[in-house]
Order: C-alpha cells, then sequence, then structure tokens
C-alpha cells in the first residue's frame, strides 16, 4: 500500500510526463518509487475511456513505468486519436499498480470480482483486464473470462474449451478525484 503522499506523487508523474511531452520536454522523474512493478496509466474524459496502457511485468522502476505509461495512454492508445493538448484540463487520470501475476485454472471460482484482474494467453494472442473494469461493467466472473478472451481476439468461450494460459492479479487503483 501508498501513502496518499506517494499516490499523489504518482499522479503529479502522470500528468506532468503528459504536459511536458507537448513541449517536447522529459518530466522530472520523482526521488523514491524506485521498485520494480506492472503499472496501468488509464486517462477518462467525462468518465468515459479516452487512453489506457500499461506495462503487466515489473520491467521498469514504478517512476519510469508511470511516465512511460501515461504518455502512451495520452499518445499511442491505438483506440483513440492522441489527446490534444487543450484536451488535459477536462481529462482524469488513473493509476493501477498491479501485484505479481499468478497463473490460475480457468474457472469463474477462481476470479473475485473487483480483487482480481486477468490476463489471458494463447499462442501470440494476449489480453488484460484491469480489476475495475469488470465492476464498471457490471460483469460476473464468467462474463468477465469472456471478455478478457474477447479482448485478446479470442472466441468468448476459450476459456472453457482453448488450452489458454490464464493469470490474475490483483491492482492497487486510486485516481485524481479521489486524492
Amino acid at each position: 500500500m501508498y501513502s496518499e503522499k506517494e499516490k499523489q506523487d504518482m499522479l503529479k508523474l502522470a500528468r506532468e510526463a503528459i504536459e511536458t511531452a507537448y513541449k517536447g520536454e522529459s518530466p522530472k522523474l520523482p526521488e523514491g518509487l524506485s521498485e520494480k512493478r506492472g503499472v496501468f496509466v488509464t486517462i477518462k474524459k467525462n468518465n468515459k475511456l479516452r487512453g489506457c496502457i500499461g506495462f503487466p511485468d515489473a520491467i521498469y522502476p514504478l517512476k519510469e513505468a508511470i511516465a512511460k505509461a501515461a504518455r502512451a495512454a495520452a499518445f499511442n492508445d491505438p483506440r483513440f486519436p492522441p489527446l490534444k493538448e487543450e484536451e488535459l484540463k477536462d481529462v482524469e487520470i488513473e493509476i493501477s499498480i498491479l501485484t505479481p501475476k499468478e497463473e490460475i485454472a480457468p474457472d469463474p471460482q477462481n476470479v473475485t470480482i473487483g480483487k482480481h484482474g486477468l490476463i489471458v494467453e494463447y499462442g501470440l494472442l494476449s489480453g488484460l483486464l484491469l480489476p475495475q473494469v469488470a465492476v464498471e461493467q457490471g460483469w460476473d466472473a464468467e462474463e468477465f473470462l469472456n471478455q478478457v478472451c474477447i479482448k485478446a481476439g479470442m472466441p468468448p468461450f476459450a476459456w472453457k474449451h482453448m488450452p489458454i494460459k490464464l493469470y490474475r492479479f490483483e491492482a492497487e487503483v486510486f485516481n485524481e478525484t479521489q486524492l
């Protein structure tokens, strides 16, 4: 668990990473936040998704992962056009810090809605859904499994009859409105 100050610093860093990109500059990375963690940065405008990119695995120090993910969510999410500078004042930033993933059997009983996020893999296909997505969409565990398969480009019930790899993880999620 991170302190309120650390969470505020992380959200400030994410916003600063986007702001400085418009000027062709790099954000100033704060002291600390150097442990390697998986992280996702979500950008919402009017409570609607505007970008979400991250790193499921702990490959970068947290401060670096947040800065990279924030810029990627703002400018490189293929589902959306790049965030315009004038939009920045109207968006909310949310950060999800992930626990290491744990392989599980594909069974709805292994998934707790609101607690677990999911990653599915099959060959070159993979998909990830953060824990809060199932809550926001009102899905039960079976629908969550279906949707992560769809996200990966597979049929919805692939988890029932294909030799997939399924992982769950937890996330500490916080946003600018809460802090």
